[in-house]
């Protein structure tokens, strides 16, 4: 059976076989970690493949500019540190009994793969420019969290790779 999330105007749909799960929406990231150190992010999706924990962070600037001033490397970044504490707390603590199982099972995986989710216009304009550059988030990327993942990704729906067990189309309406 597959798994369909929806982040923003874009529908994830995990292959059979994959467990997906909206952690930023999980009830112990909410109402119990969110306020851990003054405040923590979370990134969008955790996926579990076989021996891997993918950790997917959904942007959408196709319609509307990118406003927050810190770089979006830096940003997801934080957000996947974040996440990765938020999980080994689930692991003990969460009340939610399949939250606590989902994030033990994550955190058992042998392998971290870290995905950036990016859609801008197809073709930019004046009026709809690119918010950012892909390859300079990836450099970001790769610098910040080469401990966690060497080889993080920034893919859109229509440069998606074959290792990763989904796929994205976009919502109307």
């Amino acid at each position: 059976m597959t798994t369909t999330l929806i982040e923003q105007q874009l529908a994830f749909t995990f292959a059979e076989g994959v467990e997906a799960s909206q952690y930023d929406d999980w009830v112990f990231y909410r109402s119990q970690f969110n306020a851990v150190c003054g405040g923590t992010k979370a990134v969008d999706f955790v996926c579990l493949d076989g021996e891997q924990l993918w950790l997917i962070e959904v942007k959408d600037y196709r319609r509307h500019r990118r406003t927050k001033l810190i770089e979006l490397g830096d940003e997801v970044a934080s957000k996947v540190r974040d996440t990765l504490a938020g999980l080994v707390a689930a692991s003990c603590n969460a009340n939610e009994t399949e939250e606590r199982r989902l994030a033990r099972h994550a955190v058992s995986r042998l392998r971290l793969r870290i995905v950036l989710h990016l859609e801008q216009p197809r073709h930019p304009s004046r009026l709809f420019p690119r918010a950012v550059d892909p390859d300079d988030v990836l450099l970001k990327l790769k610098q910040r969290l080469k401990a966690i993942d060497s080889h993080p990704k920034v893919v859109s729906q229509y440069t998606l790779t074959a290792e990763m067990p989904w796929s994205v189309a976009g919502v109307t309406g």
